[in-house]
């Protein structure tokens, strides 16, 4: 529940938040930055940073960065736009903060065409993003270290000493930064290969064989935004006798590898569950006794329906979910499977029979199952992310089943994923 719910709930007026003008804030903050879009062409920039490199907003904004900056021409070891282009590319594929190694990076001399001057600096990226975790900009904030960088050392003794000593220092701090970059950047393998496990792990506990045979169904999976691609939502189809197929959506609570884990036992138990009860509210019974035995798996919210294709009949029961929307295509009206809810896994101390229900459909009608990160957001009631889900069903829903899924993320803002984990699955009856 959101907090504003909470306020509501509890009969309390919201606090007030006092007027904040960030423009103002960002132009006087000490440190220097710019702000980048993502095709790293300069949007914005502070007073802090037009001071440090000596340039004017005029000159900057508009441009592409390295346009701006690019490396010195007559230094044959100049690394700065490699370097900083690879932490920009990291910011862009994974939407995280990228420290930088101390970067000997030249700027331009202004005022002086193809004079550069010699330049030290500690960046950060920071990707600032939209709330469904699309990337909007990128600040660069780097800290000038010049000066520090060309008084390290011992007080002078002579000219010739001290400058002999000032080389062999920066020569040392310049060696030991690239060492640290080299160390950062095996540091960032080593997680884009533990990503790649991670989602292989994913895809495989996610694996449905019955899904093959259902060219009607159409699934999709979002993790949350900054994980490591796994989570515990789930999909799954199973096919039964007498015409009859099974479909699921669930949501462990949390993310990561714990919650994945919890995941895959639930799904499997769920799945080997359906195939012996045939019925929905006896299968989520079973899923709740076992839930009550596995560690990280309480609160665990499922909804489990039962298609009949020869009654044209949809039996349905739900563990806390959100419910699915049946469009009919006839009127183009929606209904929501809310008839059959009770609480999530293991949230009653005692046992007690699962509700079931079921409801007609007509040939041609479309089914939508989904766990809460397609329509919940922090900021407003989930009943708001629902009236968007059922409007963005009745103007699309005459889409095939995979266009019709992409269209769902796209109209809720969610194609690149949100701050909480996403199943999806469609089905033409």
């Amino acid at each position: 529940m959101s907090r504003l719910a909470s306020f509501r709930r509890l009969g309390m007026r919201k606090p007030t938040t006092p007027q904040v003008d960030h423009a103002a804030l960002f132009a006087a903050a000490p440190s220097p930055c710019l702000v980048l879009d993502p095709d790293l062409m300069i949007v914005d920039v502070n007073g802090a940073y037009l001071r440090a490199t000596g340039r004017t907003a005029e000159n900057l904004i508009g441009q592409y960065i390295f346009d701006a900056f690019p490396d010195n021409p007559e230094d044959s070891n100049a690394s700065g736009v490699t370097n900083l282009n690879a932490s920009l590319q990291r910011v862009l594929a994974y939407r995280e903060p990228d420290t930088m190694a101390l970067q000997k990076y030249d700027i331009p001399l202004a005022g002086c065409p193809g004079a550069f001057e010699e330049r030290w600096w500690s960046p950060i990226n920071t990707p600032v993003l939209a709330p469904d975790g699309t990337l909007l900009w990128i600040i660069h904030r780097v800290e000038d270290m010049t000066e520090f960088v060309h008084s390290y050392g011992p007080q002078r003794t002579t000219a010739r000493r001290s400058t002999r000593r000032e080389a062999e220092m920066k020569a040392e701090l310049y060696s030991r930064a690239q060492e640290l970059q080299q160390l950062n950047e095996e540091l960032r393998q080593a997680h884009a290969t533990e990503r790649q496990v991670a989602l292989v792990l994913q895809e495989a506990m996610l694996r449905c064989p019955d899904l093959d045979l259902h060219p009607n169904i159409a699934v999709r999976y979002l993790p949350a935004v900054g994980t490591l691609n796994v989570c515990g939502d789930w999909y799954d189809v199973v096919d039964l006798p007498d015409g009859c197929f099974a479909v699921a959506v669930g949501d462990v609570v949390g993310h990561g590898l714990e919650a994945a884990t919890s995941m895959g036992m639930l799904r499997s138990a769920l799945s080997a569950a359906i195939r012996a009860m045939k019925e929905p509210a006896p299968a989520l019974e079973v899923l709740g006794l076992y839930a009550r035995s596995l560690e990280g798996a309480l609160a665990t919210t499922a909804i489990k329906a039962v298609i009949d294709t020869r009654r044209r009949r949809i039996t349905y029961s739900s563990a806390g979910h959100p419910p699915p929307v049946l469009l009919h295509h006839l009127d183009g009206s929606c209904a929501l499977l809310d008839q059959a809810t009770d609480p999530p896994l293991g949230a009653r101390p005692e046992h007690v029979t699962r509700p079931q229900a079921e409801l007609p459909y007509t040939p041609g009608d479309t089914l939508v199952l989904y766990t809460d990160g397609l329509i919940e957001r922090r900021d407003r009631d989930i009943d708001v992310g629902l009236a968007l889900l059922t409007d963005a069903l009745v103007r699309s829903g005459w889409l095939d089943p995979e266009r019709l899924a992409d269209t769902l993320l796209a109209d809720l803002h969610v194609s690149s994923g949100a701050s909480d984990d996403i199943a999806l699955l469609v089905v033409r009856l």
